[in-house]
């Protein structure tokens, strides 16, 4: 099995040496996805914003290599404050109620950039594509 490794441009991943998505067979996992567009973080100080965006990005990272939402099948999100737990729980929610991940939140004491309020992993299972 070869696995399918994409870069989506970011800053960092030529830099630290990763991928935005891989999938290998059947699966298919993001690396840490955050609200920064072209380079800078969009939505600063909003965390629902931020994950929306964030988990955007993932969903369009796993598209590449042929996932849909309906596939991912557990996510990640790390939170800058407990605060936030709650707006972003409501934004996973808005795009994965239906599919109802497994899931975990975390918090941390920050993240690369001090703007980032949230990064989120997607996980996901394509065994009929």
């Amino acid at each position: 099995m070869t696995a399918t490794r994409l870069g989506s441009g970011g800053p960092w991943e030529q830099r630290y040496g990763y991928s935005r998505v891989v999938r290998a067979g059947d699966r298919a996992w993001t690396a840490g996805c955050t609200a920064t567009v072209d380079g800078r973080v969009v939505h600063v100080g909003d965390p629902a914003a931020q994950t929306a965006q964030a988990l955007r990005i993932g969903l369009t990272a796993l598209a590449e290599v042929g996932a849909e939402p309906g596939d991912v099948v557990r996510t990640r999100m790390y939170v800058t404050d407990r605060r936030h737990a709650d707006e972003v729980g409501r934004a996973h929610n808005a795009v994965f109620g239906a599919v109802r991940p497994a899931a975990t939140l975390v918090v941390v004491a920050g993240l690369l950039d001090p703007e980032h309020l949230v990064e989120v992993e997607l996980e996901a299972y394509l065994p009929d594509h």
